[in-house]
């Protein structure tokens, strides 16, 4: 069982940046792909970034590529994203989740694919 704490969320202006982390329990931790998902207020989630378990792969989603970034540090069970040139319709509650293994577009795009989340942290970015 893999357990995910999710900080680093808060409140910027148009334009800021953000890091947030994920901390995962567990000795497996390089084992897992991870990804990030973020919801808005009255809109369903969505995937907006993900790491392969060997950390070879990465995918964005088109809304924050070139913006964000995902990265994992597997000897502190940590998985990363950091968010730059943010804007108001970046805000949202932002999720990290892990699967077992993983490193296909296909298969860590989609939140059915991952089987364990985090409680999520409150992104707000004001115009």
């Amino acid at each position: 069982q893999v357990q995910l704490v999710e900080s680093g969320g808060g409140l910027v202006q148009a334009g800021g940046s953000l890091r947030l982390s994920c901390a995962a329990s567990g000795r497996t931790f390089s084992s897992y792909a991870m990804g990030w998902f973020r919801q808005a207020p009255g809109k369903e989630r969505e995937f907006v970034a993900a790491i392969s378990w060997s950390g070879g792969s990465t995918y964005y989603a088109d809304s924050v590529k070139g913006r964000f970034t995902i990265s994992r540090d597997n000897a502190k069970n940590t998985v990363y994203l950091q968010l730059n040139s943010l804007k108001p319709e970046d805000t949202a509650v932002y999720y990290c989740a892990a699967r077992l293994l993983g490193d296909t577009r296909v298969v860590l795009t989609w939140a059915n694919k991952y089987a364990h989340w985090g409680q999520g942290t409150q992104v707000t970015v004001s115009s």
